[in-house]
Formats: structure tokens, sequence, C-alpha cells
């Protein structure tokens, strides 16, 4: 009997990775913005810290929040969706072999031969084949709540772990040159090893994700900045 083969690809990854870069890009980002912005206010080193700390821990909550509910609407259609399915196979079988027949033969086979691995495909599981082939849901794209809102949580949290240390550790005076050298330097890391391994090409990746972060870090600057010039 031959072995079975398994192969990995990057597709499987793109689940937890979107979350996980997500959220350490959101994470590294809105932190240090917000340090900025009140640095550029002329707030006091106490203070800063403390925005800092809040960011991290609202930011995190917020993340996994949002995920959360997200994916669970995204998993309630899927379900309702399956559903449905399911009731049409139960009171039209042929009709629901004829729908998928007509997806394959849209996909290349010619009439006798889908129409064969219709049914057999049917006949082994015939709500899996519908979920797949014509809805669209499969195990790859399949919406976990949970997995999704504890990985935007936690890269979200370890992201802003970044601009909490520096503002920490980094004396006013130097904190803002400081804060943008770290946060760049940071997410063009970040940019570079998700397009690793994605698969996509890393030069990009990394432009793109520090050309966004530092017109969003400048914004804040010159709000901190106008802020400040008032009061």
């Amino acid at each position: 009997m031959g072995k079975t083969h398994h192969e990995q690809h990057r597709i499987q990854n793109i689940g937890w990775l979107r979350a996980a870069v997500l959220g350490a890009n959101d994470g590294i980002i809105s932190t240090s913005s917000l340090v900025l912005g009140v640095a550029a206010a002329h707030a006091a080193h106490g203070n800063i810290v403390l925005t800092a700390v809040a960011g991290l821990v609202a930011g995190a909550m917020s993340m996994a929040t949002g995920e959360y509910v997200s994916v669970s609407s995204q998993a309630d259609t899927e379900k309702a969706a399956i559903a449905e399915e399911q009731t049409e196979i139960e009171n039209d079988h042929e009709g629901e072999h004829r729908e998928l027949t007509m997806i394959y033969m849209h996909r290349g086979l010619d009439r006798s031969l889908a129409a064969q691995v219709a049914q057999q495909l049917m006949a082994h599981d015939a709500i899996g084949a519908h979920a797949r082939d014509e809805l669209g849901i499969s195990e790859l794209s399949t919406a976990r709540p949970f997995q999704a809102a504890w990985a935007s949580a936690v890269s979200f949290s370890v992201g802003a772990a970044l601009p909490l240390v520096v503002t920490a550790l980094v004396p006013v005076q130097s904190l803002m040159f400081s804060m943008v050298s770290a946060t760049l330097g940071a997410l063009a890391i970040l940019g570079g090893i998700a397009a690793r391994t994605g698969g996509a090409k890393v030069l990009p990746g990394i432009v793109r994700i520090t050309f966004w972060s530092t017109l969003a870090m400048s914004f804040s600057v010159g709000v901190g900045a106008a802020f400040g010039a008032i009061t």
C-alpha cells in the first residue's frame, strides 16, 4: 500500500496569519501613534507611560472583541447556509445532484463524468460536497471566532509592548525620535516576515506597511502638537 501524500501550502496559514499580523501591526502603530501624539503635546513622562499602558490594554481587548464578533458573524452565516443546503438536499436530492453536476461541467468535465463525480461525492458526503463546491466553505476557510480573538489580543499586546518599553526607558527629550525609529524598524521586520510566510514578495510588504505607518504617526504628532500649542 502506497504512502499517504501530505502537502503543506502557505494558504493554510492564512487564518491565523491574518489575525496575528493585523494584531501586531495595530499594536505597534496605534500605541506608538498614541504615545507620539501625547508626547507632542508636551505631557509629563509619567503620563506618557500611563497612556502607553492604557493603549495596550484597551487595544488588546478591542481587537479581541472585534475579531470575535466579526468572525462569529461569519461562522453564523456559514452555519445558516449549510443548514439551508442540508434542507435542500433532503427535499430535492435530484435537483441538488443536477446543480452539483452543472458546477463540475462549468469547471471542465463532460456531462457524464460530472454527473458521476457528483453522484459519488454526494454518496460519500453530500453536505460536504455542496458546502465546498457550491458555497465555497472548506476546512481552510471555516471561521474560528475564539482562535481569531485570541490571536488578535495576544499579537496586539506583543506589538504594543515595543512602544511601551521604549516609552518607559527613553527620556522625554529623545522619545519621539527613538519611538519613530523603533516603530518603523519593527514594522519593516513584521512586514517582511508576513510577506515571506504568505509567499508574497518581501519588499512591497515592507514598503506598504512603513509608508502607511509613517503617515499615521505624522497625523498623531500633528494633532498632539496642535493641542499642545493651544494649551
